[in-house]
């Protein structure tokens, strides 16, 4: 898949990486490849190898490859950079709370993500013109490319608060210069929007693994609507996902993120990763990026368990040992990222964006906030029970809050949530300032901080694109 996208790089992702990243000169000339884009996506054949690149923008390294996992948790007390210096600092600063607007993160995550909001936008802006052999089958291509539009723009205004809203296909970059960023309401609404669409348009199973079906764009939909702070929308969506009966919980924590037991039904979606294929391209260097100095060849320490998360669990706690393993010299690591099977940085472990856990969790959280404390209990013992602890014996609101916070950690670990889940619900800054207190530095973050800086390339392009506060 990344084969197709860089022989796809000119289609769907030129003009917009030229709106993004380059002068006025370069805007005005001609791409010189043996494809233009007026004379792609003519028929189903083309259409359907464009929506594989689609798929494939999500395995950049600015997103699911490498970057986005630690954009969601290096910020928290769940991870941190053993290295700093590591890469130019830019997990470090992360890490830290000194980012600056010239961090090579923040900058890849923002290219990668307009490239693929810009082939989702090509794809949905031509396909009701190409024929199909099967209605259906077109109208799914459709659904997934809202669910990824939207996904995209959730990371982004979550990490970054506003940013241009485009949701046509861009032919002319010179037109979205001065546009400047779209309120993050406006932005929430196309999200809504475009989940919405996906839910009607999406199938309920897919015979091609990694492919979005009904329930990925449900739970998405539950997901942005908790983040919005609507829970009785973000309930009645989650719970159609348990009614479908399409998802469970495994039975032992340890098969969730086996090699061999890929897209079982806890995952709801999760970007594809391979070794060994296609010269070894289809792999992910997150196993070897999130490795312990010292380990493996080239690990770099990134986005590393802390010891405090460490301690979270209980001996008794399966994910201990399913979850998070020890260096001899005690540092902790992920292992839902498994070792590659020819060379470090061609891992074949995918990532998870969705599972069942997940939306049983965000559920627990929707009944507790609607003063629903025992059906909310209910869902979280669901998966304290698999992870082979005792019933929650929480009763007041407030400490049934804490208790699926606390279970949101120690489930999730390593899968980017726990940054998000701290911003969408109010305690970054007195958690983490806590967290830094009690480990005894002496960071100390402000609403500032809750924001990343916008990549200083963007403002030097169209300075309309104003830098946050």
């Amino acid at each position: 898949m990344k084969n197709i996208i860089n022989k796809l790089l000119f289609i769907g992702g030129l003009f917009f990486l030229f709106f993004i990243a380059s002068c006025t000169k370069e805007l005005n000339q001609q791409p010189i490849t043996s494809k233009s884009l007026a004379n792609f996506l003519t028929t189903e054949t083309e259409v359907e190898e464009y929506v594989n690149a689609v798929y494939g923008t999500l395995q950049l390294n600015g997103l699911y490859g490498l970057y986005l996992p630690a954009i969601g948790e290096i910020p928290s007390d769940n991870t941190f950079d053993e290295v700093p210096a590591n890469d130019g600092g830019m997990y470090g600063q992360l890490d830290q709370f000194t980012t600056v607007s010239s961090n090579g993160m923040l900058s890849d995550f923002w290219k990668n993500s307009y490239q693929g909001i810009q082939r989702t936008n090509t794809v949905l802006n031509r396909i009701d013109g190409i024929s199909y052999a099967s209605s259906t089958v077109k109208q799914a291509r459709k659904g997934e490319m809202h669910f990824i539009r939207a996904l995209l723009y959730f990371n982004m205004v979550r990490v970054f608060g506003n940013v241009p809203l485009v949701t046509k296909e861009t032919t002319n970059p010179n037109d979205y210069f001065g546009q400047g960023r779209t309120g993050k309401d406006l932005v929430y609404a196309q999200i809504l929007s475009d989940l919405s669409n996906a839910i009607q348009e999406l199938p309920v199973s897919t015979t091609v693994q990694g492919k979005v079906i009904k329930t990925a764009a449900q739970s998405l939909l539950g997901k942005v609507y908790l983040t919005l702070g609507k829970f009785a929308e973000s309930k009645a969506v989650l719970a159609d996902v348990v009614a479908s009966g399409k998802h469970q919980l495994l039975a032992d924590p340890a098969d969730i993120f086996a090699l061999n037991n890929k897209n079982n039904n806890e995952i709801i979606f999760a970007v594809q990763f391979a070794s060994g294929i296609n010269g070894n391209s289809e792999g992910s260097s997150a196993y070897q990026q999130f490795s312990p100095s010292g380990t493996i060849s080239g690990a770099k320490g990134h986005n590393l368990p802390t010891k405090s998360f460490y301690q979270l669990y209980s001996n008794s706690d399966k994910r201990k040992t399913a979850y998070v393993g020890l260096t001899s010299a005690g540092t902790p690591f992920s292992t839902k990222l498994k070792a590659s099977t020819t060379t470090p940085a061609d891992g074949g472990s995918n990532f998870v964006v969705l599972r069942y856990a997940d939306v049983l969790l965000m559920l627990a959280e929707d009944e507790n906030e609607l003063d629903n404390a025992e059906v909310a209990k209910n869902y979280l013992n669901l998966v304290r029970r698999r992870a082979g602890l005792t019933d929650a014996v929480q009763q007041t609101k407030e400490d049934i809050r804490d208790a699926i916070s606390l279970e949101r950690r120690l489930e999730l670990i390593g899968e980017g949530h726990r940054w998000f889940d701290l911003l969408r619900t109010g305690t970054a800054i007195s958690v983490m300032n806590a967290w830094f207190a009690s480990q005894n530095i002496t960071t100390r973050i402000t609403d500032h901080d809750l924001l990343q800086p916008v990549p200083q390339d963007q403002i030097d392009t169209d300075p309309a694109i104003k830098q946050n506060p």
